[in-house]
């Protein structure tokens, strides 16, 4: 079985979240299909645990598969 590539977004907007997400920081998504059919993304916030929160605050960025490795060891 193939394991997906992880998913990084940057956070763009918390206005209703400010304790929880840091504007311009990189978090990467965990996987979840129902949650994206209601325009949510889970991610792992500045709590630690995984959270819904709407797609709208983030952007999906793209990285390189060595930098991707590299912030998953350094998280």
């Amino acid at each position: 079985m193939k394991t997906a590539e992880p998913q990084f977004v940057v956070c763009v907007k918390n206005e209703d979240y400010p304790a929880s997400l840091e504007l311009r920081k990189l978090y990467r998504v965990l996987p979840d299909t129902a949650a994206a059919q209601h325009h949510q993304v889970r991610i792992v916030d500045e709590s630690g645990e995984d959270y819904l929160y709407p797609e709208s605050y983030f952007l999906a960025v793209t990285l390189p598969k060595s930098v991707g490795e590299a912030v998953l060891r350094a998280s």
